[in-house]
């Protein structure tokens, strides 16, 4: 074993030794210019390769095709042969080297296993990876993979060629990833040469907001502080003058006393003491507490403020990622309706993004009318959502496209069938009759077929084609049994039946086999009196109307009671006799009032939301999935098409 000194590959020496392991002939070649080039440019002299050993005649120059160094009588002798005298021939100095790297080609290469040495190696040995000769192929070779090194260098060479468009394709990308990361870091430079100016810009702002808050504080304490103290010192003033005329009236009273005789005391005594009370009952007239207290204090409730500015301001770093970025649509996509998308941008790591001002756009192709395409309308939230509404106006199979800084989020592109709009002007255009006696209610499967409940006590199942199928249940009071079923509702192959007479609801298969039922006849929770309609939430609550007890109940799938929706009162969410049942594109629950002759709506928790009147008692109902409202009416003997 030895190591290649260039990948560091252990090596196993193969049988016959060193000399039959793959050569670099490129670099055999250039090593033996070098030692040529440096033979030529020494100062010693270079013997003869063509004389005979012995021969004292140096060599003078050398042939770049033979590869020999030839003495001058050689060179005579080369120039006479009629193939050699073509051979370029060059001295042995420093012009000579420097011409034979750019003259020298690389010489006939030959089979270096013993007695072959004068077979060229026109072969290649798949199995071996080596170069053969002709003998080689017929002895050590003979079971091998061999071909002709030719065919092999050709193979060789489209590789290569391969390798470098490929190599060359690479290159083109990572320099324009390259361009991309230069253009990137200068865009990084702006963006924080931006936000630094923003953040002083903010910055300056507050101090400013707040130099001024503090110069007004200090104004006003001033005005505070001045007013207090003048009204303090016009106080004090005020009591200093009436001490002043106290004493002057006291000191002329006791100097009276003490130097004055009877009469002038009698003549001045009255005078004095009436000044004095005067003054003294001037003094118990006004308070002798300061007018002013010295409480002069501040609020300033940095605490908070410190909190948030502590918190002020945020560095967003990071991008939202395209490819974890998600979008939803709750309505159907129809003609002439707007279609709305709620996409909901995210980081790579799945977290919803919480800020806006990214590029989003929507459009919609058709696949079916030469590529018609509609653009949407987004609204950017800035809370990292973003609505995108789009109003389709062919119908059809659309492709759906949604991008965000023109790349496509999750899902995007997305097959989309717009459905047409829906055309009532037509719908008495009846293009088949069922025959029924006495339907009350119907119900659509997935796959088609038309549930019908009959007052012949039972459910017929027809196809599309108008074909009975199936007849479910018979008269009776038993499981599977029916009393005057007037509503029934199907959800998946489940079948929920408001048997009415039975004042019940039973569950069964969709092909007819019971499965459960609930209530029975009374006023309590989950007791009915006369059920006439029962639809299923998306949730899977069950929605019943109670019709004589004026209230709607919901259960969940079990049966279990859930809530109530009571009718009776005298408000605007009161109703009687709840017939037909339908739910909305929002979820709302409608609720046809045949004794109200109103239609009224509420949310799916059951609050009042609000109503519209239908005039001649309104029975069945049905919402379709642009919002209008088709209402039987018992009286008007016709359907009622409302506006969504």
């Amino acid at each position: 074993m030895f190591q290649c000194p260039i990948c560091e590959q252990n090596t196993s020496i193969p049988v016959g030794g060193a000399s039959v392991l793959p050569q670099n002939l490129h670099l055999g070649f250039e090593v033996e210019v070098a030692g040529y080039m440096s033979k030529m440019t020494s100062n010693s002299d270079v013997a003869c390769d063509q004389c005979a050993e012995g021969s004292s005649d140096p060599a003078v120059v050398f042939c770049c095709a033979c590869h020999h160094f030839l003495c001058a009588f050689c060179l005579e002798h080369h120039k006479r042969n009629r193939i050699w005298s073509k051979h370029k021939i060059v001295g042995l100095d420093q012009e000579g080297a420097r011409q034979l790297h750019t003259t020298m080609k690389p010489r006939d290469h030959y089979c270096s296993q013993p007695n072959h040495e004068d077979n060229d190696w026109n072969f290649y040995c798949d199995t071996c990876s080596l170069l053969v000769c002709l003998h080689c192929t017929t002895v050590t070779h003979k079971s091998h993979s061999v071909k002709e090194i030719s065919t092999v260098a050709k193979t060789h060479q489209m590789e290569m060629t391969g390798a470098l468009e490929d190599a060359k394709e690479v290159v083109t990308k990572l320099t324009g990833a390259i361009d991309e990361n230069k253009r990137m870091i200068e865009q990084v430079e702006i963006s924080s040469r931006n936000a630094f100016l923003a953040i002083n810009q903010a910055f300056e702002i507050l101090q400013q907001t707040l130099e001024e808050r503090k110069k007004t504080l200090l104004s006003e304490l001033e005005a505070i502080s001045l007013s207090k103290t003048t009204a303090l010192t016009l106080q004090k003033e005020q009591f200093e003058k009436m001490v002043g005329d106290i004493g002057h009236y006291t000191d002329m009273a006791s100097q009276i006393l003490q130097t004055h005789t009877d009469h002038e005391i009698v003549a001045l005594g009255g005078l004095i003491p009436t000044e004095l009370q005067a003054t003294l009952k001037r003094v118990q007239t006004i308070s002798l507490t300061p007018n002013q207290h010295s409480n002069i204090t501040v609020s300033v409730e940095t605490d908070d403020l410190v909190r948030q500015l502590s918190k002020l301001g945020e560095i967003v770093a990071f991008i939202p990622s395209p490819s974890s970025s998600t979008w939803t649509s709750t309505s159907a996509a129809k003609v002439g309706t707007r279609y709305h998308v709620k996409v909901q941008s995210k980081t790579s790591k799945g977290e919803e993004y919480p800020h806006g001002g990214v590029e989003v756009k929507g459009e919609m192709r058709s696949k079916t009318h030469n590529g018609a395409v509609v653009y949407g309308e987004v609204e950017d939230h800035r809370d990292g959502t973003y609505t995108i509404t789009l109003t389709p106006q062919t119908a059809g199979l659309h492709q759906l496209f949604i991008t965000m800084d023109g790349q496509h989020v999750q899902n995007s592109p997305h097959d989309l069938d717009v459905r047409p709009k829906r055309d009532y002007h037509t719908l008495c255009n009846a293009q088949q009759v069922i025959q029924c006696n006495r339907p009350s209610c119907v119900a659509i499967h997935d796959n088609g077929d038309i549930y019908v409940g009959s007052h012949d006590d039972c459910i017929y199942v027809f196809d599309q084609t108008g074909q009975l199928k199936n007849t479910i249940g018979s008269r009776g009071s038993g499981d599977g049994q029916f009393s005057f079923p007037r509503g029934i509702s199907i959800k998946g192959d489940v079948l929920y039946v408001a048997d009415t007479g039975n004042h019940r609801v039973q569950k069964l298969t969709s092909s007819g086999k019971f499965l459960h039922k609930f209530g029975q006849q009374g006023s309590g929770q989950g007791r009915f009196n006369c059920p006439v309609a029962v639809i299923i939430d998306s949730n899977n609550k069950l929605i019943v109307s109670d019709y004589s007890n004026h209230r709607i109940q919901i259960f969940n799938e079990n049966g279990n009671w859930l809530s109530t929706i009571d009718g009776k009162g005298s408000d605007n969410h009161s109703f009687q006799y709840p017939w037909g049942l339908a739910l909305d594109l929002q979820g709302n629950i409608h609720v046809a009032a045949q004794g109200s002759n109103t239609i009224k709506v509420f949310s799916k928790e059951g609050v009042y939301v609000r109503m519209y009147g239908v005039p001649n008692g309104p029975t069945g109902l049905a919402i379709d999935g642009e919002g209008y409202s088709l209402v039987s009416e018992f009286g008007g003997h016709c359907l009622s098409i409302y506006g969504s």
